[in-house]
């Protein structure tokens, strides 16, 4: 372990009353706690919401006099007060989930490896569901008291900036971070340099300083090559998420994986638990079978001691989504490896060989597999396709014996959940059910809530969110940045009491973001019924090099261009955390229309789930699990089709056929003596009460604790070699 120090600027010279705030920016507990967010926007509230509700950036730009004046204000210092002590007793907090159910296991540690951690907008260096979802697991982990320590990458250009043109083609553009200027940590050596670790890549090695950000009780730490030691070209390897080029891929991918291990070792770790999210850090599985190799330990029994603390979670049947690298650039990276391993290029390469149409490739999630005793899909459904997808691993089995199990993914809910719904909650559930949010008992209080108060706090949400898209034209047009016909398709003509849909989320085809558009004509009747009238609103990236991807996007943009829909359809460009919060939490009704059965699971229409919004879904993913008839709707039966074009003509119709036979009737029929909704109501406590316990990140992240991390602490030595699975 080597010394070192965290460097939290302290530039603000905040009154000393409430000083502390600064201390609070550097804690993303802030970011679950709407309470402590307050306490930032109640000095400022338009720079609040200007600067992506960054404290750290904020406190370096908002006003003296503005700061002055809170410290007069009562009501602003009980606040103050009130969340500090919450804060406080959180930190300190002896008592937690994991102390009681674990107390034994008080001194183990837990590491979690992800590519990309999705915490909040002021951090953009995720790219969607995969990030966000490592987000909401370490926030999680932090409530329940879990003892984790996480890694990952902080990219100093993000992900990239998505901007729309008139002809709606996405353009990309670069973002530059100021880690100045944000809610991230410098660690330092003794001598107040970079605080660094560094990996051999084929003829150099390259350094990496080391970041970390506080989730609460859980310290991230993120590698950032962006330093003087490395040469201009290595300067950028961490610059970017999810590069194209194979050769930075790789390099990325050890730095991840060995270099993580290294940077742990180097902070005074030493987890019992390695837990890879999705296989791009699955080279650390090889950096510790170094470890025991060069301290005396034969390859087969270093691979049998380390697997018995592996865990690995896959989460895409989708190919692109599985990152395997050819021979050739394995031989150019790795010639180094295999010796400090005690093995042959043809034994090395023997651990994560998968043959392909193309040739043979070095496959991240067979290497992951391998070396991991626990293993998981992310969703019933996507359990039964991985344990189909790599039965050849073990060949002996059969295919429903192949020892990849699921869990079923979770969101945090007090990330996403609206501060009116949570007032509601208190309100009506008791002072304790964020504690209690996966058990089911506590959800069948959701009936002793007042139609007319569920019902005002929906209609809230709404006028929020057409007000947030309101305001974002009104900015884009300010600045010049919009032709007038997008102004129109930024939402200006949303109508707060139209029944609105919400179709958000990565623009991969299988996704199938224009399946709507699929019967045009009858899709603008439905729209554009006076008495009824629909309102559908799409936001979404398209990977830079997924060209058709972005020609999805293109087809949707030039139909929410279209005078005929009136306004209704309606592109919100730029998706990040923010907007996603404001559509899950606005809207009437979650669309998702991916191809069955490439979605693993899906987060979205959870978080939708939690604001009482309706989900309308294929039987894909966690609503294959979730759907119960009453909850939602169904877009077609569950059928698996062998031509793609016959799926998506038959789900076209069912989904056409659901929303004009029985959503939109549902919506604005049914109605009460004061003009309230009823049924559409009763469906919305149905999906409340069932399906937020059920989807939550508490009930995942105890399943994780119970079935997997539990398991790995505990494993017996196993005399089994890698080539000897199960």
């Amino acid at each position: 372990m080597k010394k070192y120090t965290r460097v939290i600027p302290n530039h603000y010279s905040l009154p000393r009353r409430i000083g502390r705030l600064s201390e609070l920016a550097y804690n993303l507990w802030w970011v679950w706690n709407p309470d402590a967010q307050r306490l930032f926007s109640l000095i400022d509230k338009h720079l609040w919401h200007r600067l992506l509700h960054n404290p750290v950036a904020f406190l370096r730009q908002v006003e003296r006099p503005k700061v002055n004046a809170v410290t007069n204000d009562l009501y602003y210092l009980e606040l103050y007060d009130r969340v500090m002590e919450s804060f406080d007793r959180y930190m300190k907090a002896e008592q937690t989930w994991f102390g009681e159910h674990f107390p034994g296991l008080q001194k183990s540690q837990i590491s979690y490896f992800s590519f990309e951690f999705g915490l909040h907008e002021s951090l953009p260096v995720y790219a969607g569901g995969l990030g966000v979802l490592s987000g909401d697991h370490l926030k999680e982990a932090s409530d329940l008291g879990l003892p984790m320590v996480a890694v990952g990458f902080v990219y100093n250009e993000g992900y990239f900036a998505q901007k729309i043109t008139e002809d709606g083609w996405q353009e990309t553009r670069s973002q530059y971070l100021n880690f100045n200027e944000m809610p991230i940590i410098s660690l330092v050596d003794e001598n107040s340099q970079p605080l660094l670790v560094s990996v051999d890549l084929v003829d150099r090695s390259i350094s990496a300083r080391l970041w970390q950000v506080q989730v609460g009780r859980i310290p991230l730490y993120l590698l950032d090559t962006d330093v003087e030691q490395n040469s201009p070209v290595d300067r950028k390897l961490t610059a970017r998420l999810y590069s194209n080029d194979p050769e930075v891929r790789i390099s990325q991918e050890i730095l991840l994986g060995m270099g993580g291990v290294r940077a742990l070792r180097l902070l005074g770790y030493q987890p019992t638990v390695w837990h890879m999210n999705e296989g791009h850090s699955a080279f650390l599985t090889l950096e510790r079978i170094r470890e025991k190799v060069q301290s005396g330990v034969p390859f087969d029994q270093a691979a049998a001691e380390i697997r018995k603390g592996n865990v690995f979670t896959t989460h895409t049947p989708v190919p692109a989504g599985n990152d395997q690298f050819p021979l050739w650039l394995m031989d150019k990276y790795f010639a180094h490896v295999w010796p400090e391993l005690g093995l042959t290029r043809d034994q090395f390469i023997d651990i994560a060989r998968h043959a392909q149409p193309w040739g043979e490739m070095f496959s991240m999630p067979v290497l992951a597999l391998r070396l991991s005793e626990q293993r998981n899909a992310v969703s019933e459904l996507h359990g039964h396709v991985s344990r189909q997808m790599w039965h050849f691993i073990w060949p002996e089995r059969s295919e429903d014996d192949v020892p990849i199990t699921h869990i079923t993914n979770g969101v945090h809910t007090g990330t996403w959940l609206a501060r009116r719904m949570r007032l509601l909650f208190d309100q009506y559930l008791g002072p304790d059910w964020l504690e209690h949010v996966d058990d089911p008992e506590v959800w069948a209080r959701v009936d002793a809530i007042p139609d007319q108060e569920l019902w005002a706090v929906r209609q809230h949400l709404k006028r929020r969110l057409m007000s947030f898209a309101n305001e974002r034209a009104r900015y884009h047009w300010q600045a010049g940045n919009i032709h007038p016909v997008q102004v129109v398709a930024s939402g200006v003509l949303l109508e707060p009491y139209s029944l609105t849909i919400g179709f958000a989320r990565r623009f991969a085809t299988y996704k199938r973001g224009n399946l709507i558009l699929r019967d045009y004509d009858r899709l603008m009747r439905i729209l554009n019924n006076v008495d009824m009238p629909v309102q559908i609103i799409f936001s979404g990236k398209a990977h830079p090099a997924d060209e058709p991807g972005k020609l999805v996007i293109q087809q949707v943009y030039r139909a929410v261009k279209d005078a005929r829909c009136s306004g209704r359809l309606v592109f919100l460009e730029d998706y990040d955390m923010n907007v996603a919060r404001y559509l899950v939490q606005g809207v009437d009704v979650w669309m998702n229309t991916p191809r069955r059965p490439n979605e693993a699971s899906g987060t979205s229409g959870m978080k939708a789930a939690l604001n009482g919004v309706l989900n309308f879904s294929v039987l894909d993913g966690w609503w294959h699990e979730g759907y119960n008839g009453r909850n939602g709707w169904a877009i077609g039966d569950g059928k698996v089709y062998a031509d793609p074009n016959q799926e998506d003509e038959a789900d076209a119709a069912s989904l056409y056929d659901v929303l004009e036979n029985d959503i939109i009737p549902l919506y604005y029929h049914f109605r009460s003596s004061d003009n309230l909704p009823v049924e559409w109501l009763a469906r919305v406590r149905d999906s409340i009460r069932s399906l937020i316990p059920q989807f939550s990140m508490k009930r995942m992240l105890k399943e994780y604790m119970n079935e997997l991390y539990y398991p790995a602490l505990q494993a017996p030595e196993s005399p089994m070699t890698v080539s000897q699975e199960e």
